[in-house]
């Protein structure tokens, strides 16, 4: 015991330090080259057009309909009997006050009547993508007339370039409900879909839409926010302007 008590004693010990270092100051920002997809802030509108090989990869990308039956989505805008050009409008998920009132605004603004008087056939798709059941809960509360189908796991989304964020952006003019309301609105649909275990389902809330007019290709305008939608009334002018282009 002795023995071991005079090598613990008698140990060297570690040099004393007789200088402090100096003390690293704390980063204030932190540098990143490519902003990710998925964060809490704003990214600038753009106008980029997919190219020829991205709208080959997703043309036959399966988008289901109120009744859970498959499209392609080139079936959309490519069909032999359909519109020459067709305007295809992605939505934010089925519970978004904001996506609500912007269908809300485009049916009011754009009937079935003015897009027969076009020169060239038109129609408007809508794209969602929440669960297929909520589809018809949808075109419900947005009275909306046209065709609807929805992408679930947002691929076609991905593919073309539409950016998840929690970014709010500007009250757009064709907002006619506060955010707070809009807001409990939302709950209140989700909550009345408790019994069918549709809650939850209603597509990812950072995911944020955009527009694409096929004829094919030829104007394309992704949302960065959920406000960033011009309505019906820019978009009617568009489908006039372009098919003054086109005559």
């Amino acid at each position: 015991m002795a023995d071991a008590n005079v090598v613990q004693d008698t140990a060297a010990a570690p040099p004393l330090q007789t200088d402090t270092p100096p003390k690293a100051t704390p980063p204030t920002s932190i540098d990143i080259d490519n902003k990710p997809t998925d964060f809490d802030g704003q990214l600038a509108t753009n106008d980029e057009i997919p190219s020829d090989a991205t709208l080959a990869e997703v043309a036959d990308y399966v988008l289901l309909d109120k009744h859970g039956k498959s499209h392609t989505f080139q079936s959309l805008y490519n069909s032999p009997n359909g519109a020459r050009r067709v305007l295809v409008v992605f939505v934010r998920h089925f519970f978004c006050g904001n996506c609500q009132e912007y269908i809300r605004a485009l049916a009011e603004s754009i009937s079935s009547e003015a897009l027969l008087r076009l020169p060239v056939t038109t129609s408007i798709v809508i794209i969602g993508c929440g669960d297929p059941q909520l589809i018809e809960m949808y075109i419900e509360a947005t009275k909306c007339p046209f065709s609807l189908y929805t992408d679930p796991k947002s691929a076609l989304f991905d593919a073309l370039g539409m950016v998840k964020t929690l970014a709010l952006g500007e009250k757009p003019a064709y907002m006619k409900m506060g955010f707070l309301k809009g807001v409990f609105t939302g709950m209140s649909q989700a909550l009345r879909q408790l019994p069918r275990g549709l809650t939850l389902k209603s597509g990812d809330q950072r995911q944020v839409g955009g527009e694409f007019l096929f004829e094919p290709l030829d104007l394309a305008t992704p949302l960065t926010t959920p406000t960033d939608g011009q309505g019906g009334p820019a978009i009617m002018e568009a489908f006039e302007q372009i098919s003054g282009q086109g005559d």
